[in-house]
């Protein structure tokens, strides 16, 4: 397999600046930088599931060109493993023989994987390298819009700014309900530029799939009919883990049926932005998890382990964001923490802060905002020894209309409404 991807590679194979319109189609099936066998293998594998089908239907499920399926073709019909059923508008309508069905099944019994050609490794490597999330760079006037829509310190916008420049990781830490989480989703949501993300590649003769509908959000605009269609360009990934996180999630999955893989988490957060919420309070071991991060923070590189032991090294390029309402220093170690390159603390909301975030979130609700009831409730609040916290206006205010949509009413800031809404949402001292 070596010594074809080097052909591949010495074929010219072309990687794609960030964001670009495309990625350089191959023109040959050795232009590919996978195995030829691979390419003819997936092709049966199509074939036999679909029954007949026409070259270019094939080709476009395969995602490549029409003159490489064609070359995979012509050795297949010398095999005898294909055949031409007839011709429409110039293009063949071609199917599976019996000898090739036989193949085929025999095929499907050793992988079920029968979609877009797969990437090699070497130029998946490279392409993420070459649209790596570090090489984005955000001026304090973007960072200060991009989290705009929070009540946000100017030491804690300064922290953020910090962390996105370096493009690594980051510790949002602090007590429940001061932002933490929607802070997170605003340093995955700055990004809005395209990298290209493949459906799936080959490490020697397995494929693991990366691109994932649910995960990965394609680009709307046509796409280059001169790209490599393997490849699709999308937003930068955004991926949000909390306490359902287990450690098998950070390695490959392997599918027992289909007998192949899915990337890890991480590997689909790959040029993006990984959120882990509630850090430390997943089912797995704190410590097993730590470990597990050790090195992709320290050297930007993962070890993944194949069935049977094998090991591989992949690309680790995403700004990892860590938030956690533990307190650091307890629950996590120097070695660990000193691979996180940013740690931001969190804090309850000031008199002024409460007052602001409220006044936006009457704004948003189109209610008439009053300091005086704000007023009223931060006292009876610090009272009660609760703190401000900067999840508690959008909560009560949420309260109020609810109450009033139940009695029939509009929704007012009022001293009642705020009491009622209080006695919803607070447990009973």
């Amino acid at each position: 397999m070596a010594s074809e991807e080097l052909s591949g590679k010495a074929a010219g194979w072309a990687e794609a600046e960030p964001g670009s319109a495309r990625i350089e189609a191959p023109r040959t099936l050795r232009d590919l930088g996978i195995r030829r066998s691979l390419v003819e293998d997936l092709a049966l594998k199509i074939l036999y599931l679909q029954g007949e089908l026409l070259m270019v239907v094939l080709a476009d499920q395969m995602r490549l060109s029409l003159s490489i399926v064609n070359e995979a073709f012509e050795h297949l019909r010398k095999e005898q493993l294909c055949e031409v059923k007839g011709m429409v508008g110039g293009i063949y309508r071609v199917s599976a023989t019996s000898i090739g069905k036989a193949r085929a099944h025999e095929l499907l019994g050793l992988s079920h994987y029968a979609g877009p050609a797969p990437v090699s490794l070497h130029d998946y490597t490279r392409q993420v390298r070459a649209q790596s999330i570090r090489g984005v760079s955000f001026r304090a006037a973007e960072v200060e819009e991009a989290f705009s829509h929070l009540v946000l310190r100017p030491v804690t916008l300064t922290q953020l700014g910090t962390a996105i420049a370096s493009g690594r990781s980051i510790v949002l830490y602090g007590p429940a309900g001061v932002g933490k989480s929607a802070v997170a989703e605003a340093i995955a949501g700055i990004y809005r530029d395209y990298v290209w993300v493949p459906y799936a590649l080959e490490v020697g003769s397995q494929v693991i799939t990366v691109f994932d509908s649910d995960l990965h959000d394609p680009s709307d605009e046509p796409i280059d009919e001169q790209s490599d269609r393997r490849w699709v360009r999308c937003r930068r990934p955004r991926v949000i883990a909390g306490g359902e996180l287990k450690l098998e999630m950070l390695d490959l999955q392997f599918n027992p049926v289909g007998r192949y893989y899915s990337a890890p988490l991480q590997m689909k957060a790959n040029n993006g932005v990984l959120v882990v919420d509630d850090f430390g309070r997943q089912l797995t071991r704190l410590e097993d998890l730590l470990n597990r991060w050790m090195v992709p923070l320290d050297h930007d590189i993962d070890f993944l382990t194949l069935e049977g032991g094998r090991r591989i090294v992949v690309p680790f390029d995403l700004f990892v964001v860590f938030a956690t309402n533990l307190d650091p220093v307890k629950f996590t170690d120097e070695a660990f923490m000193r691979r996180v390159h940013t740690k931001a603390q969190l804090t309850y909301a000031s008199t002024w802060e409460f007052h602001e975030i409220f006044r936006r979130v009457c704004a948003d609700f189109e209610l008439r905002y009053e300091a005086d009831v704000v007023d009223e409730l931060i006292t009876s609040l610090e009272k009660s020894g609760r703190h401000l916290r900067p999840c508690d206006p959008a909560e009560i205010v949420q309260q109020i209309r609810w109450g009033a949509e139940y009695a029939g009413r509009p929704p007012r800031l009022d001293s009642a409404s705020v009491v009622q809404a209080c006695r919803n949402y607070f447990l009973s001292a």
